[in-house]
């Protein structure tokens, strides 16, 4: 039955939350969100018509907590909820809530949701169909020796997988029996975190793979068409940080294939929504295997858009209230090449370890051929309680080479200073040859980590000088004696003044500089010599001549540490060696500490009990990241300083070893 839908709550926050505002104002409908405590003041917050508070900051006391948000919607008398992707977006508990509370579930039918709210269920049902999937096993009893009986069925490598939810969350790649217990505790553990269920199952791993997946969309007349594929291969952690369409591992005779796929499997659901059928294509054999339907938007939604010209928002809005589709899939026409980079809030150069903080630098240039998706500002506060994700970039034109072109332009003169992000590990993925060319897999970015993090040669020492001269004008600005005299004069002409910064790896590096005369210093640093020029400086902008070219520098000072970008060479982080904080996982072999902020979510031994080293202490989970902290040798707990369920700062001394 058709019903008008006038007011959507967004059962969601940051930059999807942003994403549904815009459309539903362009299409005259009234948005009313949620936040918790620390999205007070978020971006999305403001930008909507209403806001309500839903609760304290982790999600199980807000975005994930159905009584609350149904009150909420209940009270204000909305038509509909919009799940966004993430939280409840794929929770048939809560859709069949809505569905009983008269309100409208924007998003598939609960029926289909709840056979593919499982992988297991999803395997199940399909494979009655003969729908073609990778050789796996899947059980509710949860026993431990049932999966791993049949890990050696299916043989090494296998993939657990958490039945539910997505994301890569609950994910593990085995690759030998002996590792099969603690990872399969592990991919539990994280997967009743995430999803607030420890379900999993096993799949055959596929070792030169690639992940494409086809945009489907419904209506309730049993109408349904495809919105051709995304590539989506470009991952860490299984998940995805660059996508794009077409995909270059396809030939039409393939895309042909997998769409007609998708379409059979979205009519073996009778699929009224907008949903996406996700597949694992063999690069050896260029054969395809079903993995999942995600019955939600997806976050990489935006390259469709971009691709055939069309809001998905706005189809998915419209199906929800009963709006027959009004074009066929010969109307569907994809124009060019589209891609998106995902923008996170995590150090690359550390395991993408997640960053967290306050943003105190944000430029973002307005170019008419970029389009993002976001709900930064310059002053935005980036929590650890909730996924890193910071933007989406998306640009689309006639070819891939051009599109890749203007993505490495717009990232050179894009700012973000103050926490730690993948903005020059994704630039770098651009410039790689075999990303260029289109011959990558899943493994892509773990097999050549090492150089896509390398440092840019020469770059360092033009990051040093920006430092320094930055320090100098700030203690020329406090000086209250002799200011007539530079910082750094010394009766001997010739003397320098000694100075050393310290890395993010820890490496500290010694260099020499003398002041000459008019903002002019002579640089020793590494056995080169530097002739400089102090042109212009300003608090948070350097601007240098070294040798005779000019440099530009964003530069900020955050507690011990500078955060600087230049267009050509990138972002670079250096620490104070006078007020440097002990950044280790612990002070010494016996007090160990918390590297980030974290939430402390299992504390895995006992006071006086004897461990090995290796052994696992302390599990933490920051940003949607789970992290184990280990012991360093043999030995005895002493004590154990903090609770479950507590969060703590970085550097919080957790557990203590004799």
């Amino acid at each position: 039955m058709k019903k008008k839908i006038n007011s959507i709550l967004i059962a969601n926050r940051g930059e999807v939350a942003s994403r549904i505002i815009r459309t539903c104002q362009q299409m005259g409908i009234a948005s009313i969100v949620i936040y918790s405590d620390i999205d007070k003041s978020a971006n999305y917050v403001k930008k909507a018509d209403q806001a309500y508070y839903i609760g304290g900051n982790q999600p199980g006391e807000s975005y994930l907590n159905i009584n609350k948000i149904i009150s909420i919607a209940k009270k204000i008398k909305v038509d509909a909820i919009h799940p966004g992707y993430g939280f409840l977006s794929e929770n048939v508990d809560f859709a069949k809530r809505c569905e009983k509370e008269n309100i409208i579930f924007i998003g598939p039918n609960v029926e289909s949701m709840e056979i593919m709210s499982s992988k297991s269920k999803a395997r199940n049902y399909l494979e009655k169909f003969g729908i073609e999937m990778v050789p796996g096993y899947s059980s509710e009893t949860k026993d431990l020796n049932s999966y791993l009986k049949e890990a050696k069925k299916i043989g090494y490598p296998i993939i657990i997988k958490a039945a539910l939810g997505g994301g890569g969350k609950g994910m593990r790649i085995v690759n030998k029996e002996s590792d099969f217990k603690e990872l399969f505790i592990q991919a539990q553990r994280e997967s009743k975190n995430a999803f607030g269920d420890d379900k999993v199952l096993i799949e055959k791993y596929i070792s030169d793979g690639r992940h494409i997946e086809i945009q489907l969309l419904g209506d309730k007349f049993n109408n349904l068409i495809h919105l051709f594929e995304r590539e989506c291969t470009i991952q860490r952690r299984f998940q995805k940080i660059i996508e794009e369409s077409p995909s270059p591992a396809l030939n039409d005779s393939l895309r042909k294939a997998m769409c007609n796929s998708a379409i059979s499997i979205g009519k073996l659901l009778k699929y009224d929504s907008l949903g996406t059928v996700e597949y694992i294509f063999d690069n050896n054999t260029k054969k395809f295997y079903f993995l999942e339907v995600n019955t939600r938007l997806q976050v990489e939604h935006p390259v469709t858009e971009e691709l055939i010209k069309l809001d998905l928002v706005k189809l998915q809005i419209e199906a929800a209230q009963g709006q027959k589709l009004n074009m066929s899939q010969t109307d569907i026409k994809p124009i060019g090449h589209s891609l998106e980079l995902r923008l996170y809030a995590e150090d690359p150069k550390n395991n993408f370890t997640p960053s967290s903080g306050k943003i105190e630098k944000f430029i973002c240039p307005e170019r008419d051929y970029v389009r993002i998706e976001t709900d930064l500002d310059k002053e935005s506060l980036i929590p650890i309680h909730y996924d890193p994700l910071l933007a989406k970039i998306i640009i689309s034109s006639e070819s891939r080479e051009k599109n890749i072109n203007k993505m490495n332009h717009f990232l050179s003169e894009m700012v973000i200073l103050g926490i730690d992000h993948n903005q020059d590990f994704l630039k770098k993925i651009l410039s790689q040859k075999d990303f260029i060319n289109g011959n990558y897999n899943t493994h892509y970015l773990k097999n050549n980590l090492k150089s896509l993090n390398s440092e840019i040669k020469g770059s360092i020492s033009p990051f040093l000088i920006c430092a320094s001269l930055y320090d100098w004008k700030i203690r020329n600005a406090k000086r209250t004696l002799l200011k007539g005299l530079p910082s750094g004069w010394r009766n001997n002409f010739f003397e320098s003044q000694k100075t050393s910064y310290i890395f993010s790896n820890n490496e500290e590096i010694q260099f020499d500089y003398r002041f000459i005369t008019s903002n002019k210093f002579d640089f020793s640093i590494l056995n080169y010599n530097y002739k400089v020029e102090l042109i212009d400086s300003s608090k948070e902008l350097i601007i240098v001549e070294i040798n005779e070219e000019i440099f530009n520098f964003h530069i900020i000072e955050k507690k011990n540490k500078l955060f600087i970008k230049n267009n050509k060479l990138g972002n670079f982080k250096l620490l104070k060696k006078d007020q440097y904080p002990i950044a280790n996982s612990s002070i010494n072999e016996s007090l160990y500490l918390a590297p980030i902020p974290s939430l402390v979510i299992g504390i895995l031994v006992k006071k006086n009990q004897k461990i090995k080293k290796n052994d696992p202490l302390i599990v933490l989970s920051s940003m949607k990241m789970e992290s184990t902290i280990t012991a360093l040798k043999d030995g005895k707990v002493e004590s154990i300083l903090v609770k479950e369920n507590q969060n703590v700062d970085a550097l919080t001394e957790l557990i203590k070893i004799v």
